[in-house]
């Protein structure tokens, strides 16, 4: 394989929960084009690790993406006989488990068992990491810790590729450094180019968030229409040795890839365009350039980059106390005024001492206040079709729980016309950010083999 050759790297999903029939299309245009290719799969958000954790808390087995099974089965034997890597976050909580878990979907398949590595490092919750986090964040001993997980980068996913590693599961890896660790392996680079590892980062970013980048969580019907949305095209990066890249997508898919799309998720969650700081690299797209080159075909270049940042972001999720949440419905002439009414009949119930959200779905929730001065101030209107959702938080279950027995008790307690009425309560996390120390979070990367499954 020549390194100078075009690496394609493809996403598969850009969040856990995503469509999991995301794959095929992708791995079919990748299995068309030939040479070397990747699969790279998104699957963790800030708090789905947290969210992770708990499960794995219920059941030690698990921890990993629930859909993995669902999202992987249809391509494993593909992606294994064309030689296409598949490299993830979805290991979360165990990245031990799912990888576990991927061996025993070969074994149903009847294929053969696949080199797996697993990434360690990023769980830094253990005791041997709490002094460093006592002194990042002092405050430390007095949350009910759930997680605490550093962003790290790409090096050992390059690792783990070299030594033959068909696919790599990792933790909290940043979402680039899922698409920038193949391109380490691919192209050879030193860990100080810091310019082609800045255009293979935003490469990454481009990838990491799923079809934001061919039209999903774009489209806006009649000022941008965005075609097939039900089937949308997943993005494939085309990178080259200089670290630029083309991005596309799967022909005969729905979606469109053009400068718009790419423009604003080039620009997503990106606080300082000059300054995107990234476990491996901070990324400068001041001078960059988009160009649209083909249809579907737009290419990113110009991207420069400075030495990565000495610290690590580390997430911290604790435990946070109890939400409690209740809906219902009104409909016909005054349903705004009844609806009004059930929330200030709840409000007095409750007391002076809760804060109370309430929101009129249809007529005031998406700008809503937690406190409901928005609401207050918000002149009544003659809606007809409301739905009235009131939701507290409070660390005593106990007192949350109230807020569900005085919701359902609108049934006759209300007014007039109210009906069904739904109510919840689950516990909630809270997340604290610190920095760590790189030598404080050292990574590697060890293979998971079948005889373990």
């Amino acid at each position: 394989m020549s390194r100078q050759e075009t690496l394609r790297i493809a996403s598969a999903a850009g969040f856990s929960g995503d469509r999991a029939d995301a794959a095929g299309p992708v791995v079919d245009a990748l299995v068309r084009a030939g040479g070397p290719a990747c699969l790279i799969f998104e699957t963790l958000a800030e708090r789905t690790l947290a969210l992770a954790q708990l499960a794995r808390r219920e059941d030690p087995a698990r921890g990993y993406e629930p859909l993995l099974g669902e999202m992987l089965s249809p391509v494993l034997a593909r992606c294994l006989r064309h030689g296409i890597r598949i490299v993830s976050n979805f290991g979360a909580a165990n990245p031990v488990g799912a990888a576990l878990h991927i061996h025993r979907l070969c074994a149903d398949q009847g294929l053969r068992a696949p080199r797996i590595a697993v990434i360690e490092g990023d769980d830094v919750s253990g005791e041997a990491h709490r002094p460093a986090l006592r002194e990042a964040l002092p405050g430390l001993d007095s949350l009910a810790l759930v997680s605490a997980n550093a962003y790290i980068g790409a090096e050992a996913i390059a690792d783990a590729l070299r030594a033959g590693a068909d696919i790599v599961v990792a933790g909290r890896v940043a979402d680039p450094s899922l698409t920038l660790g193949p391109a380490l392996h691919h192209f050879g680079w030193a860990l100080d180019d810091w310019d082609r590892l800045a255009g293979a980062t935003m490469a990454g970013h481009l990838l990491e968030c799923g079809t934001q980048v061919t039209g999903g969580y774009y489209a806006d019907p009649g000022l941008k229409d965005v075609p097939g949305l039900a089937r949308l095209g997943y993005p494939i990066a085309e990178l080259h040795a200089d670290g630029g890249c083309v991005i596309t997508k799967p022909e005969g898919t729905g979606g469109l890839v053009d400068r718009h799309t790419v423009t604003e998720q080039l620009l997503y969650e990106l606080h300082d365009p000059t300054a995107y700081l990234t476990p491996d690299v901070v990324a400068d797209i001041g001078a960059a350039e988009l160009d649209e080159i083909g249809p579907d075909r737009v290419r990113l270049r110009g991207v420069r980059g400075h030495p990565r940042p000495t610290h690590l972001k580390v997430n911290v999720c604790h435990e946070s106390g109890w939400l409690a949440e209740g809906e219902v419905s009104y409909a016909g002439p005054r349903a705004e005024a009844r609806a009004r009414l059930a929330a200030a009949t709840v409000r007095e119930r409750m007391g002076p001492d809760v804060s109370l959200r309430a929101d009129l779905i249809g007529v005031a929730s998406v700008w809503a206040d937690d406190h409901g001065r928005w609401l207050a101030d918000l002149p009544p209107g003659d809606a007809r079709d409301v739905r009235l959702r009131l939701a507290m938080r409070h660390s005593d279950p106990a007192r949350a729980r109230r807020l569900l027995n005085e919701v359902t008790a609108l049934y006759t307690c209300g007014p007039a016309g109210g009906g069904g009425i739904r109510t919840a309560l689950r516990p909630t996390l809270g997340t604290l950010s610190c920095l760590l120390s790189r030598a404080q979070v050292p990574t590697r990367f060890v293979m998971v083999e079948a005889a373990h499954a």
